[in-house]
């Protein structure tokens, strides 16, 4: 399993203008392969090398394996945009979108993130320093952070490539590590059904409640403070706005972090599997009052299902995700489906049984029952044959 642990460089004034240029001097040779790319169809990682490696290294004064790097980026654009137009994500044959995108060539931001090998990056855990190319000659002893568990993951499994960053005014290194996966529980003693929300994230079947009250709040709160900055439009407030591009979103992230180690740490001390509901396509399918559309369109549920998949890998808690239709409204103990089970948000009464239960609750125990059928249903038997 690849996992990606991304540290935040410190580079001294001098240090970063090196970093700065290398960025800039990497992506205007990016840009000049793309053009060439384009205009004679060299896509293919070697054919555009015998292209144009030399006029690289002699117009940009980039060494040999830099220049690799930026070949190989220039050709997995170009690779991710026919992949792209294969599945009709850019348009559809002939259509004026898709003209366009197939006969501009791919251009790249002078601070796109470049790629470096282990020829051009190296990596010192101890000193907690890396030692890189840049177009002012070898760096060495440029400092990192990083917390306890990603330096143990990038001492024990890092492999590949490492990209260079470059994002709102910081540093970072994105290294790839081959985690290896647990086998997974083959025989659990059954699952937890998982659902998700807006004002609770996260209901389990077991009673576990994870609140987004505070994240809401966060979010109504920046929103407020965004549109009195857009309103005063002095440069004063773009720099603000400027410093808070993002916050929200890594709020968002570490609280989905929290939760999904929480669930699958409770899964696998239990001897459980997780049951998560499908919710592809769910912004297109709900309607919402326009005060909640902000809230809908801000859930980032498929992320916490991510976190909860890959850290289930991790330690071989089997996963499986079900259809949600109707689990909010059928009664887990007795199976009646009713509108009229639902008399509030946060409340479920069953109109044939009279069972109480909280609403989010209801709907995970549903999931649970519908994992544990699934599952069930895709075992071998191991009944014995019937004799004659």
């Amino acid at each position: 399993m690849k996992l990606v642990v991304r540290v935040k460089l410190l580079p001294s004034p001098e240090q970063a203008r090196a970093l700065q240029a290398t960025l800039r001097t990497c992506n205007e040779a990016a840009d000049h392969a793309s053009q060439v790319a384009q205009a004679t169809g060299a896509t293919n990682k070697y054919a555009l090398q015998r292209a144009v490696y030399h006029e690289l290294k002699a117009r940009f004064g980039l060494s040999a394996q830099p220049t690799v790097r930026v070949l190989g980026k220039v050709c997995d654009a170009y690779t991710t945009r026919q992949a792209n137009l294969k599945a009709g994500n850019l348009g559809r044959k002939g259509s004026p979108r898709r003209q366009r995108v197939e006969s501009t060539p791919i251009s790249f931001r002078p601070d796109a993130a470049q790629p470096f090998d282990d020829r051009c990056l190296s990596w010192q855990m101890d000193a907690r320093t890396v030692s890189i190319w840049t177009v002012a000659g070898r760096m060495k002893n440029l400092g990192f952070v990083t917390s306890p568990e990603q330096l143990k993951l990038l001492t024990e499994y890092r492999q590949g490539e490492s990209d260079l960053i470059y994002r709102d005014g910081q540093w970072f290194l994105a290294a790839t590590c081959e985690v290896p996966e647990q086998e997974e529980n083959p025989e659990p003693v059954g699952f937890m059904g998982v659902d998700l929300g807006i004002v609770e994230i996260a209901t389990t079947s077991a009673g576990d409640r994870f609140s987004g009250r505070v994240l809401n709040r966060y979010r109504r709160k920046q929103n407020r403070l965004r549109a009195k900055l857009q309103r005063k439009n002095t440069k004063s407030a773009k720099r603000v706005l400027k410093r808070l591009r993002r916050r929200e979103a890594r709020r968002a992230r570490e609280v989905n972090h929290q939760i999904s180690k929480s669930i699958v740490e409770r899964a696998e001390r239990t001897d459980h599997g997780i049951v998560l509901e499908d919710l592809k396509g769910i912004r297109g399918r709900v309607r919402q009052a326009k005060r909640q559309r902000s809230a809908l369109h801000s859930w980032s549920f498929a992320q916490l299902r991510d976190f909860i998949g890959y850290k289930a890998r991790r330690v071989g808690v089997p996963v499986l995700v079900v259809d949600p239709a109707y689990t909010s409204q059928t009664c887990s103990e007795c199976d009646h489906t009713s509108r009229r089970n639902r008399p509030t948000r946060n409340r479920f009464v069953c109109r044939q049984c009279g069972v109480v239960l909280h609403a989010d609750v209801n709907a995970s125990r549903n999931l649970a029952h519908r994992g544990q059928a699934v599952w069930t249903a895709g075992r071998t038997s191991t009944a014995p044959t019937p004799s004659r």
